[in-house]
């Protein structure tokens, strides 16, 4: 057995995985190794299932993430944390919303080679998706916490949550999520460090719950959220 395939089998362990499962993990780190469009730069296997697997898969720790039945992964690119998070969480509907036409393309492959029939690629922005009321939003390389909130908040429903990958906390990043998370009807939930795998340094989930109905006009056009960031 390679290397990187008794990795997987310690990260099944972990989460419960069954073979199915695993099996389904193992075509989606092969998927990335031998598909030339795929739109990562980790795309070895022996790195891949700790920066893509196991790092999407620590979410698990959370339960509002293991109890979700509808999920959103925002600007999925290559389809992590959504893809696995799909193949552990059956039960659930991941929808992966990218806005790239060229990542769309290959997170449609990756779920038919895979096999996840439960997840479903949005091809759009976040902000034109009309998609409401959903569990969880999970959001993993894409930008600022000020930023994430926005997207996430007129997307959940009224006690959904949003679960941000982040490394090392910055303190004015912080306090801009926070702001905006306030007047758009979130609250901090927790600031969550996690160890995914050995060498991962200063992890972070941030994980925010929705207390309040959005306020009206939200979300913004297309590109505002950046463009113009909340600051409270």
């Amino acid at each position: 057995m390679s290397g990187w395939r008794e990795r997987l089998d310690e990260i099944g362990d972990r989460h419960g995985l069954d073979r199915s499962r695993r099996d389904r993990l193992a075509r989606l780190l092969e998927l990335l190794r031998d598909d030339p469009t795929a739109p990562t730069t980790v795309q070895n296997p022996d790195e891949a299932v700790d920066v893509h697997v196991a790092d999407s898969l620590v979410a698990l720790d959370l339960e509002v993430v293991r109890e979700a039945k509808r999920i959103a992964d925002v600007g999925a690119g290559a389809g992590f944390p959504g893809l696995p998070l799909a193949v552990a969480l059956s039960e659930a509907r991941v929808s992966l919303v990218e806005s790239a036409s060229r990542k769309c393309g290959f997170l449609e492959r990756a779920i038919a080679a895979v096999g996840v029939g439960n997840a479903e690629v949005a091809c759009a922005r976040v902000e034109d998706w009309p998609v409401r009321d959903l569990d969880l939003v999970c959001v993993r390389a894409v930008a600022p916490l000020a930023v994430l909130v926005e997207y996430a908040a007129p997307i959940l429903r009224i006690g959904g949550s949003l679960v941000a990958w982040k490394g090392r906390p910055d303190v004015a990043e912080e306090r801009a999520g926070a702001a905006a998370a306030e007047y758009l009807g979130l609250r901090i939930g927790g600031v969550i460090p996690v160890k995914p795998f050995p060498a991962a340094d200063r992890r972070m989930l941030y994980l925010y719950s929705k207390v309040r109905p959005t306020p009206p006009g939200y979300p913004r056009r297309a590109g505002m959220a950046r463009k113009r960031p909340l600051s409270g």
